[in-house]
């Protein structure tokens, strides 16, 4: 995305000064000859100019970074200290150029006469439409300070529990990858060494080795076909993943159903829910309106759909309860502590302990399953390469007890 004022990009320029000291710098202008006349007038020679391709040009704007400022913008203005200084603190004092040139940017819009929120609505590759409307309802209701702390604590929240999802999906991942690699450099590598020797035994050989072997052969024979098409298999299912939502839905069905794993990513997305239709109600924001933002950030195509379908129903006067019953989806404790939240007109704070108690769950369930993956990832080692090696490893044993 490019750094925008209005119609101005940033252009990065390299000149010298009256000294003849090479310089360089950027600017933001609407074009290239803007650059050049601005800077004549200063008195340096344009050596080179040339248009910046984006934020991204000078590193990558992550969810944490953005998490990050939040909570320090949060805190500034708790303390008292005015918006655009704030900015430039939080701006000056970061690591990554790119966090900082974003902000340098926001900056800029609130200074030519944006309202936060406008200028925080040109970036919407880092900051969505529920960091946005949240901003925005916190200047409307001249409590941004609040709003900020409770945004920052949200995001806190929707990471670490991604964070724990991925963790729990990563580990076994990454040991069948292992495995794979380790089965593969047996079968290429160390089995035909062992055919070589075996050739010279002028015995039958065991129907386990003869079944290695065969596999070892198809290996070394087709290992660029193999490699290949697991690699193009992954790229095209990550390739159309991205661009089908058919695909997308079906996934995340299928994800929903897993044994171990469907337990905890339905948690974990509940829990986003609660947190984030809690966030949204308690800064002011509409329900039907509020429910936009919470399908974007469920995270999952089935509680999408589902929580679109809360939002139809709702907009024609169906309670919030009522119509989660509808969509079947949400377990019996989520409905009586939102039908309690509705009737007691406590409802952020019923969807925030409801996100509590998932969030727990969710951290019981990572826990527990990565004790329950240990012993099982150990036995399909065990069984692969143990496998592996015994039946490579039988013929030399017969051949012990023909001596003996």
């Amino acid at each position: 995305m490019a750094a925008q004022a209005g119609k101005e990009v940033t252009y990065a320029w390299e000149g010298t000064d009256k000294k003849g000291k090479r310089i360089k710098g950027e600017m933001k202008a609407s074009g290239e000859a803007f650059v050049n006349a601005t800077l004549r007038r200063q008195g340096i020679t344009v050596l080179k100019v040339k248009k910046q391709s984006g934020l991204a040009s000078s590193g990558k704007v992550t969810e944490k970074d953005v998490t990050l400022f939040t909570r320090q913008l949060a805190t500034m203005m708790k303390a008292g200290v005015p918006l655009l200084q704030a900015f430039d603190i939080v701006g000056k004092g970061h690591s990554n150029p790119a966090v900082s040139k974003l902000l340098g940017s926001i900056k800029s819009e609130v200074e030519t006469g944006s309202s936060l929120s406008q200028a925080f609505r040109k970036y919407p590759l880092y900051f969505d439409a529920l960091y946005c409307n949240l901003v925005g309802a916190g200047e409307q209701a001249g409590i941004l300070d609040s709003l900020l702390d409770r945004l920052a604590t949200y995001k806190e929240k929707i990471i670490a529990i991604k964070g724990k999802i991925k963790s729990a999906l990563f580990y076994p991942i990454s040991i069948l990858v292992v495995a794979f690699v380790i089965t593969a450099v047996i079968m290429i590598f160390v089995i035909p060494a062992f055919k070589e020797l075996f050739s010279s035994f002028g015995a039958n050989l065991p129907a386990p080795t003869v079944i290695v072997m065969a596999m070892s052969d198809f290996f070394v024979s087709y290992w660029w076909a193999i490699f290949g098409s697991i690699g193009g298999s992954l790229w095209f299912f990550l390739y159309t993943w991205k661009r089908s939502e058919k695909l997308q839905g079906t996934m995340d069905r299928i994800m929903l159903k897993l044994p171990l794993f469907g337990d905890l990513i339905r948690k974990a997305t509940i829990a986003r829910f609660a947190r984030t239709l809690a966030t949204m109600f308690a800064a002011g924001v509409p329900l039907v309106e509020a429910l936009d933002s919470v399908a974007g950030a469920s995270g999952n195509k089935v509680y999408f759909d589902a929580t679109k379908k809360i939002q139809g129903e709702i907009s024609t006067g169906t309670s919030l309860t009522v119509a989660m019953q509808n969509v079947e989806i949400f377990p019996n404790m989520v409905l009586q502590m939102v039908a309690i939240g509705e009737e007691s007109g406590a409802l952020d704070s019923m969807l925030s302990k409801v996100a509590d108690f998932y969030e727990a769950e969710v951290d019981d369930a990572v826990e527990a399953l990565s004790s329950l993956m240990e012993p099982i990832i150990m036995v399909i080692l065990g069984t692969l390469i143990g496998g592996l090696v015994v039946a490579m490893y039988l013929p030399i044993f017969k051949m012990g007890e023909a001596v003996g």
